[in-house]
Protein backbone atom coordinates (compact mmCIF):
# COMPACT_ATOMS: atom_id res chain seq x y z
CA UNK A 1 0.00 0.00 0.00
CA UNK A 2 1.38 3.36 -0.99
CA UNK A 3 1.26 6.57 1.00
CA UNK A 4 1.20 8.73 -2.11
CA UNK A 5 -1.69 11.17 -2.48
CA UNK A 6 -2.62 9.61 -5.83
CA UNK A 7 -3.10 6.12 -4.33
CA UNK A 8 -6.73 4.97 -4.31
CA UNK A 9 -8.41 5.46 -0.97
CA UNK A 10 -10.09 2.44 0.57
CA UNK A 11 -11.70 1.52 3.87
CA UNK A 12 -11.89 4.19 6.53
CA UNK A 13 -9.76 6.58 4.48
CA UNK A 14 -12.50 6.60 1.85
CA UNK A 15 -15.30 7.02 4.39
CA UNK A 16 -13.68 9.98 6.09
CA UNK A 17 -12.16 11.60 2.99
CA UNK A 18 -13.83 14.97 2.43
CA UNK A 19 -11.05 16.83 0.60
CA UNK A 20 -13.03 17.11 -2.65
CA UNK A 21 -16.04 18.73 -0.96
CA UNK A 22 -16.68 22.46 -0.66
CA UNK A 23 -16.38 23.73 2.91
CA UNK A 24 -20.17 23.93 3.31
CA UNK A 25 -20.55 20.25 2.53
CA UNK A 26 -17.60 19.27 4.73
CA UNK A 27 -19.28 20.92 7.71
CA UNK A 28 -22.67 19.45 6.81
CA UNK A 29 -21.19 15.96 6.35
CA UNK A 30 -19.57 15.97 9.78
CA UNK A 31 -22.74 17.27 11.45
CA UNK A 32 -24.84 14.55 9.84
CA UNK A 33 -22.27 11.80 10.31
CA UNK A 34 -21.50 12.49 13.99
CA UNK A 35 -25.17 13.15 14.72
CA UNK A 36 -26.07 9.85 13.08
CA UNK A 37 -23.54 7.94 15.15
CA UNK A 38 -24.81 9.59 18.34
CA UNK A 39 -28.44 8.88 17.37
CA UNK A 40 -27.67 5.27 16.54
CA UNK A 41 -25.75 4.70 19.77
CA UNK A 42 -28.38 6.52 21.83
CA UNK A 43 -31.16 4.47 20.28
CA UNK A 44 -29.33 1.20 20.88
CA UNK A 45 -28.54 2.09 24.49
CA UNK A 46 -32.14 3.21 24.99
CA UNK A 47 -33.39 -0.13 23.66
CA UNK A 48 -31.18 -1.95 26.15
CA UNK A 49 -32.40 0.28 28.96
CA UNK A 50 -36.03 -0.31 27.98
CA UNK A 51 -35.55 -4.03 28.57
CA UNK A 52 -35.18 -3.27 32.28
CA UNK A 53 -38.46 -1.35 32.16
CA UNK A 54 -40.35 -4.43 30.94
CA UNK A 55 -40.27 -5.87 34.48
CA UNK A 56 -42.06 -2.86 35.98
CA UNK A 57 -44.26 -1.47 33.19
CA UNK A 58 -44.53 -3.60 30.05
CA UNK A 59 -46.82 -1.14 28.24
CA UNK A 60 -44.53 1.81 28.74
CA UNK A 61 -41.50 -0.32 27.95
CA UNK A 62 -42.99 -1.25 24.57
CA UNK A 63 -43.49 2.42 23.72
CA UNK A 64 -39.97 3.30 24.82
CA UNK A 65 -38.55 0.39 22.85
CA UNK A 66 -40.36 1.53 19.70
CA UNK A 67 -39.18 5.12 20.16
CA UNK A 68 -35.59 3.98 20.66
CA UNK A 69 -35.86 1.80 17.55
CA UNK A 70 -37.04 4.89 15.65
CA UNK A 71 -34.11 6.91 17.04
CA UNK A 72 -31.62 4.22 16.02
CA UNK A 73 -33.20 4.01 12.56
CA UNK A 74 -32.99 7.78 12.04
CA UNK A 75 -29.35 7.71 13.18
CA UNK A 76 -28.52 4.90 10.76
CA UNK A 77 -30.31 6.74 7.93
CA UNK A 78 -28.30 9.88 8.70
CA UNK A 79 -25.04 7.95 8.38
CA UNK A 80 -26.06 6.29 5.11
CA UNK A 81 -27.37 9.53 3.60
CA UNK A 82 -24.29 11.49 4.75
CA UNK A 83 -21.96 9.02 3.07
CA UNK A 84 -24.03 9.11 -0.13
CA UNK A 85 -24.22 12.93 0.00
CA UNK A 86 -20.44 13.06 0.11
CA UNK A 87 -20.42 11.18 -3.20
CA UNK A 88 -22.69 13.81 -4.77
CA UNK A 89 -25.95 11.83 -4.72
CA UNK A 90 -28.88 14.24 -5.00
CA UNK A 91 -31.24 11.67 -3.48
CA UNK A 92 -29.16 11.67 -0.29
CA UNK A 93 -29.50 15.44 -0.03
CA UNK A 94 -33.27 15.07 -0.32
CA UNK A 95 -33.24 12.31 2.30
CA UNK A 96 -31.30 14.45 4.75
CA UNK A 97 -33.73 17.30 4.15
CA UNK A 98 -36.62 14.92 4.88
CA UNK A 99 -34.90 13.81 8.10
CA UNK A 100 -34.81 17.44 9.17
CA UNK A 101 -38.57 17.58 8.64
CA UNK A 102 -38.98 14.43 10.74
CA UNK A 103 -36.86 16.01 13.47
CA UNK A 104 -39.16 19.05 13.43
CA UNK A 105 -42.27 16.86 13.75
CA UNK A 106 -40.71 14.98 16.67
CA UNK A 107 -39.73 18.24 18.39
CA UNK A 108 -43.25 19.64 18.01
CA UNK A 109 -44.81 16.37 19.24
CA UNK A 110 -42.47 16.32 22.22
CA UNK A 111 -43.36 19.92 23.04
CA UNK A 112 -47.08 19.19 22.73
CA UNK A 113 -46.75 16.36 25.23
CA UNK A 114 -45.31 18.83 27.74
CA UNK A 115 -42.30 16.68 28.52
CA UNK A 116 -40.04 19.71 28.31
CA UNK A 117 -37.01 18.16 26.68
CA UNK A 118 -35.14 20.90 24.87
CA UNK A 119 -32.88 18.31 23.21
CA UNK A 120 -35.35 17.75 20.39
CA UNK A 121 -35.35 21.44 19.51
CA UNK A 122 -31.56 21.56 19.67
CA UNK A 123 -31.38 18.53 17.36
CA UNK A 124 -33.79 20.20 14.97
CA UNK A 125 -31.83 23.46 14.90
CA UNK A 126 -28.54 21.65 14.31
CA UNK A 127 -30.02 19.53 11.52
CA UNK A 128 -31.63 22.64 10.03
CA UNK A 129 -28.20 24.33 9.89
CA UNK A 130 -26.71 21.21 8.25
CA UNK A 131 -29.59 21.15 5.75
CA UNK A 132 -29.16 24.81 4.83
CA UNK A 133 -25.50 24.07 4.09
CA UNK A 134 -26.64 21.36 1.65
CA UNK A 135 -28.57 23.87 -0.44
CA UNK A 136 -26.12 26.80 -0.62
CA UNK A 137 -24.80 27.83 -4.07
CA UNK A 138 -21.40 26.09 -3.76
CA UNK A 139 -23.14 22.93 -2.60
CA UNK A 140 -25.58 23.19 -5.51
CA UNK A 141 -22.62 23.45 -7.90
CA UNK A 142 -20.99 20.37 -6.35
CA UNK A 143 -24.14 18.28 -6.80
CA UNK A 144 -24.62 19.56 -10.35
CA UNK A 145 -21.03 18.64 -11.22
CA UNK A 146 -21.45 15.21 -9.64
CA UNK A 147 -24.57 14.68 -11.74
CA UNK A 148 -22.63 15.53 -14.89
CA UNK A 149 -19.91 13.03 -13.88
CA UNK A 150 -22.53 10.31 -13.68
CA UNK A 151 -23.49 10.32 -9.99
CA UNK A 152 -27.18 10.73 -10.67
CA UNK A 153 -29.98 10.49 -8.16
CA UNK A 154 -31.08 7.15 -9.63
CA UNK A 155 -27.98 5.42 -8.21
Amino acid sequence: MSNSPSAPRTGFARIFGVAALPTELKVSFWIWFVGGILGLLGGLLGMLASLVLFAAAPGAATQVLLLMLLAASVGAAQIVFALAMKEGKHRARLGLTALTGITLVLAVANGAMGVGQAGNWAAFLISLAATVLLWLPRSQAFFAAAGRRGNTSSE
